[in-house]
């Protein structure tokens, strides 16, 4: 492994790029426990086609975009965990999602839409209910569903 890399051991690398960008174990279960509830939604879509950020769960209709962040991407207050190696990489690395977090909810609220960022530590059955209430709240402020 070349000195440039920013994994500090192959098995970091390995461990690292093994991780996915969707279709995560609580995204999984969010995705399951919003759709017992009966709410339909569309999954790892942009809201604003121009921006390329992705929701994990999009309702179009009400222009509501629901994000769930990880507690070590995102830099959870409660359970963000400073890396004992590349320690400037990964607090640059998170401080730069944190700051396109921030955009993107400017962006998208500026845009009309609604943004429900989720924590992954948060319990799924909550979470779910809350975007349940946003759903119905919207729905009834709203002429088209």
């Amino acid at each position: 492994m070349s000195d440039r890399s920013w994994a500090s051991s192959i098995g970091v690398r390995k461990s690292m790029q093994a991780n996915t960008g969707r279709d995560t174990k609580p995204e999984l279960a969010l995705r399951r426990a919003v759709h017992a509830l009966g709410l339909r939604y569309y999954v790892n879509r942009r809201p604003i086609k121009a921006v390329r950020r992705t929701a994990d769960l999009l309702f179009p209709r009400l222009k509501l975009a629901v994000f769930l962040d990880g507690c070590f991407w995102h830099g959870c207050p409660q359970h963000h965990t400073i890396a004992k190696t590349n320690t400037a990489f990964w607090s640059q690395k998170v401080a730069t999602n944190r700051r396109r977090d921030v955009d993107t909810n400017e962006r998208l609220t500026a845009a009309g839409w609604t943004v429900i960022r989720i924590w992954e530590h948060e319990a799924t059955p909550d979470a779910a209910a809350r975007i349940a209430a946003a759903v119905t709240a919207m729905r009834r402020g709203s002429s088209d569903e």
